[in-house]
């Protein structure tokens, strides 16, 4: 009986440790352990022209000659600073915005949710500190689209 008791007691402390380890992280970001910044690229991919990468995206050309698009140019860049699930916009070229908001943070890892209202899309993505993500948010129009790249606590 002593030996079941015991079991019982291991068992319930080990749930409530791990339940604790898997909300801290969100409740870390909510209780204000502090913004996250985030840099933001707006990038244009075009299909027609020669191949050419804009020097301000050299960083970018490995993951950019991965895609269908053959010349690339940096069209804006912005800085944010990003509070638990606060929706900030960009503005695209084309007049339409881009809604990022932090979904979760955890540990050295961004969730964000990335959405396009007049196109009625949502994505999430997850990106680990110092790395970005690059992603379609405009249909191909003309032989190009735009496209963003989201850093997490970007390092320059």
């Amino acid at each position: 009986m002593e030996r079941t008791v015991t079991r019982r007691r291991l068992f319930a402390t080990a749930a409530a440790l791990l339940a604790a380890a898997l909300l801290a992280p969100a409740a870390a970001l909510a209780d204000g352990a502090g913004p996250v910044p985030v840099r933001v690229r707006v990038i244009k991919g075009s299909r027609q022209g020669p191949a050419q990468v804009d020097q301000k995206l050299e960083d970018l050309k490995k993951q950019l000659g991965k895609l269908a698009y053959v010349r690339w140019e940096q069209v804006q860049v912005a800085q944010l600073t990003m509070g638990d699930k606060k929706t900030e916009f960009v503005e695209l070229p084309d007049g339409n915005h881009v809604g990022l908001t932090v979904q979760e943070v955890r540990g050295g890892t961004v969730t964000f949710e990335v959405a396009l209202a007049q196109q009625n899309t949502m994505s999430r993505l997850t990106v680990e500190k110092g790395q970005r993500i690059v992603h379609q948010v405009t249909r191909e129009k003309g032989g190009a689209a735009y496209f963003v790249t989201v850093t997490a606590w970007p390092e320059r």
